[in-house]
């Protein structure tokens, strides 16, 4: 630090000023100009470092004269390496005497008292290591780079101290003592210069947050002159998204309370007057590229309150659009003016010159256990085609939905001419081996466990291998499937099923024995659009039939066979298989049983779910399902008909809902359904990385129709309906979903279900 540089050079100056003589006389002969030259340099109390090197930063050399202002600055530049703890000079008749006290050498650093940090991170953070020579100053500044880590976190009132321990042959352990010191809190955050937004309004755009004591799991009511600048950004956007053209934030000051253990942050601001959007034009240097064809994808109208989102929504569609046609590197700028007599803002957007471009090459980056082949042959772009966005993105897509990556990045660059163009695929592989495990309740207090093991990345070839076991008192389940992605290396999904399943249907009074395997394949036959077909052989066994069950269920008893050809066709517009957020999913699957077996009917059902999102935590999803069965000649086995509840119709056990017996409170399954889901996804004030999701949804549907009929069958067609409010989070073990749901609307036999819940984990 330099108070200690000073003090040292002052001591250094001092003790040449004593070693050259105690005798005024003495000392001036030794700073006259006509005082004797050095004859030899003598350094004495080095241990690791060569004499040499001592002498090579000392301005004094044997033939010059004793010069005091050289030798001192000799003495600085000693002092300067950070070497020597201790240096002093003495003459010694005509030989000049250097004695070094050398630093020691770090063996060893530790901290001690930090919880809230680990040592991995602080040692990243910090410039010393063991094996470098010790230095106060380093240490200061290290003792610096940790406070600031800690004030990042919102503990101002951390202290730390360096602690050197001695040892042998001129070593030292060096420990860093932390007192941690409580979270600094913001206390208040106010507003000067807003007119048109309350202070409350602003609060709720700004990251920063007033402390209150339910955002333990939040770090936002601490201060943090990161986030204090990105706050300024978002008020910049929110009052620029609300007409205010001219808005600017004056300063962001965050002040320690007298009592300094709070902040009270300030903004001051500047909103000026709303404006409104004025004509838009084009200048457009792309030749064959109408101006007026890019007018259909300007979001801004005239006469509407100025938006700088809907500018920055135009120049992605324009670009886009360009894109399409090849142009891979255009740009595309907005340029604002500003008419303050009228308040209005009008667009101009300028399109720059640019060429066709070709696809050079296409990078991948980033798989270590993926093969390469795996992440190209999702690719819609290959080398050698017309660049194209449209492309690019849809690549980025299928890539992202294979489930294999934690991150996708698929971009392109400037190739080795400016026609040519690379693409280069970055991701970031995650576990794609599951261990998954769930239990299910319900208010007959029913519990259901089970256990898959799943590799959907088998040997990184993109094979998909499942295993899966359930059991409880009631029911056990095996299954194996297999599938390999590209079979015969065409774009073909082929693999297999294996099951048995052997269940104790309570609601039914009968037990169920089912084995088999499924032979399928899926191809595409567009983009987004893919066909499923497949070929199911089963032998289901009825046994076991309570004595008291339903009569209708006592006919079924004995073995049947299924020997059944299907297909499903789907259009799957989703940006994320796994956890969709945006976009749209249609299904439609039908299957004939006849050829072969003891079974004779057809049966289809179809699937559609729209996805919205109003931002990265709310959002808005529609799912439905139907489906019908109807016998070929012969009535529809109770193996084969629709037993809808739990997961499908939330607020209702498995075969809740639906024709049952009277007499017997049997489910009977049926030939006919529907359900209808709405789910809000909204926020529930936690941290986002924490991965926490709420959600409110309703269900509504029906399930109804048998072969058989007689007084004391229960059937109808009637709506019922569900609410209720759901969760899900990240774990340790995996991720969490809890379902609590309340029936509104039901009849008197169906049976409902109030709570589920169910997780897994990654391995």
């Amino acid at each position: 630090m330099p108070t200690r540089l000073t003090r040292l050079s002052q001591a250094a100056t001092v003790a040449l000023t004593l070693a050259l003589g105690a005798a005024p006389s003495a000392q001036a002969q030794f700073l006259s100009p006509s005082a004797s030259t050095v004859t030899d340099v003598v350094v004495e109390g080095t241990q690791r470092i060569d004499p040499a090197t001592v002498r090579s930063y000392l301005l004094v050399q044997p033939g010059d004269s004793f010069d005091s202002d050289r030798l001192d600055r000799s003495l600085k530049a000693l002092y300067a390496t950070g070497l020597f703890a201790d240096v002093t000079m003495r003459r010694d008749g005509d030989t000049l005497v250097i004695n070094v006290v050398e630093n020691p050498i770090i063996n060893r650093i530790a901290f001690e008292g930090n919880k809230r940090v680990d040592d991995e991170e602080l040692d990243r953070e910090i410039q010393l290591r063991p094996r470098l020579v010790y230095s106060r100053t380093r240490v200061q500044q290290d003792v610096q780079r940790i406070i600031e880590i800690y004030q990042r976190s919102g503990r101002y009132a951390v202290t730390v101290e360096p602690k050197v321990i001695r040892q042998d042959q001129n070593r030292v352990d060096l420990v860093f003592e932390i007192d941690e010191g409580e979270l600094t809190p913001v206390r208040t955050i106010t507003f000067l210069g807003n007119r048109e937004f309350s202070d409350s309004t602003l609060r709720g755009v700004i990251q920063t947050k007033e402390y209150a004591f339910y955002r333990f799991l939040s770090s936002d009511d601490t201060y943090d002159p990161d986030r204090l600048s990105y706050d300024r950004e978002l008020l910049r956007r929110y009052y620029l998204e609300s007409g205010f053209a001219d808005f600017r934030v004056l300063s962001a000051v965050a002040e320690l309370a007298p009592d300094r253990e709070s902040f009270v942050v300030t903004f001051t601001v500047e909103e000026g007057e709303i404006y409104t959007f004025g004509p838009t034009d084009f200048d457009v240097s792309l030749p064959r590229v109408d101006p007026e064809a890019l007018r259909q994808f300007v979001a801004t109208e005239e006469g509407e309150t100025y938006d700088s989102t809907l500018v920055d929504d135009t120049v992605d569609a324009i670009t886009d659009y360009l894109g399409t046609l090849g142009y891979a590197f255009v740009d595309v700028r907005p340029r604002v003016n500003r008419d303050q007599e009228n308040r209005t803002v009008s667009i101009t957007y300028q399109v720059g010159e640019a060429s066709k471009v070709f696809v050079e090459r296409i990078n991948i980056n980033g798989n270590v256990r993926t093969l390469d082949r795996v992440i190209r042959r999702e690719m819609s772009l290959v080398e050698g085609d017309a660049f194209n966005t449209a492309k690019l993105r849809r690549s980025e897509r299928r890539v992202r939905n294979l489930g294999f990556f934690k991150n996708v990045d698929v971009k392109n660059s400037e190739g080795s001419a400016p026609d040519r163009t690379v693409v280069d695929v970055e991701v970031e592989e995650q576990s794609t081996g599951e261990i998954s495990f769930g239990i299910g309740f319900s208010t007959a207090e029913s519990i259901i466990g089970d256990v898959g093991i799943r590799e959907r990345n088998l040997l990184g070839r993109g094979q998909d291998l499942r295993f899966g076991v359930t059991a409880s008192g009631r029911s056990t389940e095996f299954d194996v499937a297999f599938t390999e992605p590209y079979f015969l290396d065409r774009d073909v999904a082929a693999g297999f099923d294996l099951f048995r399943v052997e269940r104790e249907l309570d609601e039914s009074s009968y037990d169920e024995l089912r084995f088999g395997g499924v032979l399928r394949a899926s191809y595409t036959l567009q983009p987004d659009l893919t066909q499923q077909i497949n070929y199911r052989i089963e032998q289901t066994e009825i046994k076991d039939v309570d004595d008291d069950a339903s009569r209708f269920i006592k006919d079924q008893e004995g073995v049947r066979v299924v020997s059944q050809v299907g297909q499903t066709l789907t259009y799957d517009k989703r940006d994320n298989r796994l956890d969709p957020r945006d976009g749209y999913l249609a299904q439609l699957t039908t299957e004939v049983a006849g050829a072969g077996g003891d079974e004779r009917f057809f049966r289809t059902r179809v699937k559609g779910a729209y996805y919205y999102p109003f931002d990265e935590v709310w959002g808005l999803s529609f799912l439905g399902q139907a489906g019908v069965i109807v016998g070929l000649g012969e009535d529809v086995s109770i193996a084969e008909r629709f037993f809808i509840g739990a997961s499908s119709f939330r607020g209702f056990e498995r075969g809740g809902v639906g024709p049952r017996d009277t007499s017997t409170d049997d489910a009977l399954g049926a030939n006919n359904y529907y359900v209808g889901s709405i789910e809000l996804a909204f926020p529930n004030g936690m941290p986002q990385d924490l991965g926490v999701r709420t959600f409110l949804f309703t269900d509504v549907g029906s399930v109804w129709g048998l072969d058989e009929s007689g007084a004391d069958v229960a059937d109808a067609s009637s709506i019922r309906a569900s609410i209720g409010l759901g969760m899900s989070f990240t774990t340790a073990f995996g991720t969490i979903r809890v379902d609590a749901a309340e029936a509104v609307a039901k009849e008197d036999f169906d049976v409902p279900e109030v709570f589920r819940l169910s997780f897994g984990t990654r391995f």
